[in-house]
């Protein structure tokens, strides 16, 4: 990587964490440009050619979030030998990111603007359809393994991601273990439903 390069990266980068701390301490709607400005000791002119606008930064931060998840859930993922294991293992792992991660109320303020640009929310789409597409897939693996039932995968991947989403907002004021209990019970109506088996 040349001179200029390295500079440019170490400023998106500074940029990324100042921003990071003031979202998390202000939330999103109450940090300003100006304010990020001030925090990374750059100009407005660096923000916009590196995140074009505030949307931009902030969903590079969703971005990377999505990526140390991942990463961390794949390190975790052979611990749990069946596709079955790893729903539950998929809930918790989601659970205690929600609890811990210091994004997650501005995250929420951030999907809950109604006011986004079209490429912003064409950018939202492909982080939700990222997540369908991950659901279809180890749901795919337990039909393959004859874990599940041969169904409906798209759909399973949606309701799965619905499931989780609503219950991730219900789960705010939730301590530790009444979070991973709910993320549980969550699973054991995905996997098994309600209904009583007619006699």
């Amino acid at each position: 990587m040349n001179k200029k390069k390295q500079q440019s990266e170490q400023t998106k980068k500074k940029i990324a964490e100042a921003s990071t701390a003031l979202f998390i301490q202000k939330g999103y709607r109450a940090t300003s440009i100006e304010d990020i400005v001030k925090a990374a000791g750059c100009s407005a002119g660096n923000i916009y050619y590196h995140f074009k606008n505030k949307e931009g930064l902030f969903l590079y931060l969703i971005d990377e979030w999505n990526l140390e998840w991942e990463e961390t859930w794949l390190a975790k993922e052979p611990l749990y030998p069946t596709t079955i294991d790893k729903l539950y293992g998929m809930a918790e792992h989601l659970a205690l990111d929600q609890l811990n991660h210091p994004l997650t109320r501005a995250a929420d303020e951030f999907y809950n603007n109604s006011e986004k640009a079209s490429d912003v929310e064409e950018r939202i789409h492909e982080i939700v359809k990222g997540y369908l597409i991950f659901n279809q897939q180890l749901l795919q693996k337990g039909i393959d393994n004859d874990e599940l039932k041969a169904t409906n995968v798209v759909g399973l991947a949606m309701i799965l991601d619905s499931l989780l989403l609503g219950l991730s907002q219900h789960a705010r004021n939730m301590n530790r273990e009444e979070m991973l209990e709910a993320y549980r019970l969550a699973m054991d109506v995905f996997l098994h439903g309600i209904a009583k088996e007619s006699s």
